[in-house]
């Protein structure tokens, strides 16, 4: 292969089990530990090849998921002499427990596949490997790409960027606009409606994805890619969620939540008012959104909705009562 002018493929997965483990191989003497997967043939593209990567070495059979990342080395550095190469890293999983423990390697094979947590994973594997991992991380819990060469993500990357550096970038007036726009932290909006009965009793919904066990308020995402703005949003939702065509009443609050290395969350919360025994008899459910509903008094709420946004309704109720808000929250705290 040296002669040919193309440079190599190779195709890589990060396959995370349900506990958010990284799959690692590794082989008794030998201190080059391996992520899943391999060179890419000519008549495949990377997509199959890994997929054919994972039944052979794996006895594995899933597709590539989502493309995290792409590293491209120029030749000359270890492991491509004289050649080019362009290595694609795609998600696998989350495997359930039955599927993960079904993994097996070909009969004589030494290697070992091992699941670790994500900061032991990148701790383990060669400085080659590592950087490709983390970036490939960072996309995942962003929803975002990782644009790297020999490992170090590239100016407009859209993740995998150290903050530091994405910050003195921007200060020195390297970054094109569109390569400024791409780096640039994300946040994911969505929009909420608070209803109550004419008990006072609040309108809680039970999602048919995630965690079940977790109610929520009416609502959803807000589709800004195709101009919707947030009220607009929460009339949609409440609708496609409960078949009900309410204009949802002023805002109480626009709730700011955060964890490192994911994307801000905002939500903004609308009042829906009182529904009458007559309307709430009128709710239909889109059963490919919601299990059931139900309405409970605020001392049933520790139970039902997680803490967070128990306290984005304590503030919206309050802010409804006195007339208060919109309200600024940060994790559900004024």
């Amino acid at each position: 292969m040296p002669d040919r002018p193309s440079p190599l493929v190779a195709a890589t997965g990060v396959v995370l089990d349900a506990r958010g483990r990284v799959l690692v191989l590794t082989t008794p003497g030998r201190t080059d530990p391996q992520l899943p997967g391999g060179a890419v043939d000519d008549t495949e593209t990377p997509e199959e090849g890994l997929a054919r990567a994972l039944r052979e070495g794996l006895n594995l059979a899933r597709p590539a998921g989502r493309l995290l990342a792409v590293d491209s080395r120029p030749p000359g550095t270890p492991g491509t002499p004289g050649r080019s190469l362009i290595v694609h890293v795609h998600l696998v999983g989350p495997l359930p427990a039955s599927e993960a423990a079904a993994i097996s390697l070909p009969v004589g094979e030494t290697t070992e596949a091992r699941w670790l947590p994500p900061e032991a994973a990148c701790a383990l594997l060669s400085d080659r490997v590592a950087p490709r991992l983390r970036a490939a991380l960072a996309a995942l819990h962003t929803g975002s790409f990782a644009h790297l060469v020999d490992g170090v993500p590239q100016p407009g990357s859209p993740a995998g960027l150290d903050p530091a550096r994405r910050v003195a970038l921007e200060h020195s007036g390297t970054l094109d606009p569109a390569s400024h726009r791409a780096s640039r932290p994300k946040a994911v909006t969505a929009a909420s409606v608070l209803f109550t009965g004419s008990d006072g009793r609040i309108l809680l919904v039970q999602p048919a994805y995630g965690r079940s066990d977790r109610w929520n308020l009416p609502g959803g995402g807000i589709d800004s890619d195709l101009g919707e703005i947030p009220r607009a949003a929460a009339r949609r939702e409440v609708h496609e969620e409960l078949g009900l065509d309410l204009a949802p009443g002023r805002l109480l609050a626009v709730n700011w939540s955060h964890k490192p290395g994911r994307p801000a969350r905002i939500r903004f919360l609308y009042d829906g008012g009182v529904l009458e025994a007559p309307t709430l008899a009128r709710i239909r459910l889109d059963r490919d959104e919601l299990l059931q509903w139900r309405t409970v008094t605020p001392a049933e709420l520790p139970g039902l909705v997680k803490p967070a946004l128990r306290r984005q309704i304590t503030a919206c109720l309050t802010a409804r009562a006195t007339g208060a808000g919109p309200l600024e929250l940060h994790a559900g705290r004024p």
